[in-house]
């Protein structure tokens, strides 16, 4: 699996994976329930931005973030578009795009096998309800990944599309990126069948 961890002194970095993601989770789905308006955009953007400036990855890595999701911002704004207003199409990505870079703010400052052992430790009491923790808890840490993950793989299409003079577009984004996603699914699944899991 590829990990997104990036080391930190920070106060995130620090806090017990546990609660950090219940925190972020919580925050999230604040977010989600808000009405859909234009100030609804400026709460998740204020939100997001206040999170990555008092987790100690600050700005910059706010920036890689939004260039590494860019063209799920472009789809999902231009699927919006076709079915409701501006004002709804940009409050409805606003949290979105929220969700996912506090998603990313979790991945960024946990080690995936802190995550790991936090939801196994949260899912425990279900187990005498025949439910395996420790196949939930890897499922939800591999969920949680393949965001962040899937936004890497596409800075990469175009960064090889760009090393070959390929025109920016989605229609000759879409094909390759579909291919390299698929690609790392098997990869993926291999590497879980390989360690047992099923």
């Amino acid at each position: 699996m590829i990990t997104l961890y990036r080391p930190g002194t920070g106060w995130l970095h620090r806090a017990p994976a546990g609660p950090k993601a219940l925190g972020i989770l919580l925050v999230v789905l604040a977010i989600s329930l808000l009405p859909t308006s234009w100030w609804t955009a400026g709460i998740a953007a204020a939100v997001t931005v206040l999170a990555y400036l008092v987790s100690g990855l600050g700005l910059p890595e706010l920036g890689r973030q939004l260039v590494l999701i860019r063209w799920i911002i472009t789809i999902t704004v231009v699927g919006q578009l076709l079915f409701v207003d501006l004002e709804s199409a940009l409050s409805n990505t606003a949290r979105i795009v929220a969700a996912i870079l506090l998603a990313a703010l979790l991945v960024l400052s946990t080690r995936v096998a802190d995550l790991l052992d936090a939801f196994e430790r949260a899912l425990r009491p279900l187990g005498r309800f025949g439910v395996d923790p420790a196949r939930i808890a890897l499922m939800l840490a591999v969920a949680i990944n393949t965001i962040p993950v899937l936004a890497r793989l596409a800075a990469g299409v175009r960064d090889a599309q760009r090393a070959r003079g390929v025109r920016s577009n989605p229609v000759t984004f879409v094909v390759p990126f579909l291919v390299v996603s698929l690609k790392h699914a098997d990869e993926l699944g291999d590497a879980l069948t390989a360690r047992g899991v099923r």
